[in-house]
């Protein structure tokens, strides 16, 4: 086994861009979610003003959900960041979110994912494994 220069194995090194990738990924379908629950802010604010469109937004649990894993997602980039390189960090954590936001929107948002997208994301899997090699 290959230990990469910063002295991390690659299992810690892939667990640490697997939590970035995941919290991110989770963060935005939570966010995406809570503003198609909420609904079109346009005509919130054309009823309520701006105060309503805030408080409409600001009064939807599924929204602090979303923040909170966005939230969590920084602080595991932070973490990977302070252990790896920036070179293999960011790359592959941008990358891969591409991919599991493809497949959280299709599952969990019931977004129509074309056949171009499936192959751009086949195409990042191949990118970051030789990135990773």
């Amino acid at each position: 086994m290959t230990i990469p220069p910063s002295g991390i194995y690659p299992f810690a090194a892939a667990t640490m861009i697997a939590a970035v990738v995941l919290c991110s990924t989770a963060g935005e379908v939570l966010t995406a979610a809570a503003m198609k629950s909420v609904g079109d802010l346009d005509e919130i604010r054309a009823h309520s003003g701006l105060k309503g469109a805030i408080r409409a937004v600001l009064t939807c649990p599924l929204f602090f959900a979303g923040v909170s894993f966005l939230a969590l997602a920084f602080f595991s980039l932070l973490f990977a960041l302070n252990h790896l390189s920036l070179s293999l960090v960011a790359p592959a954590s941008a990358s891969l979110t591409l991919v599991t936001n493809a497949v959280a929107g299709k599952i969990f948002l019931k977004e129509n994912v074309d056949r171009r997208r499936w192959t751009a994301a086949v195409l990042v899997c191949i990118g970051v494994y030789l990135l990773a090699h």
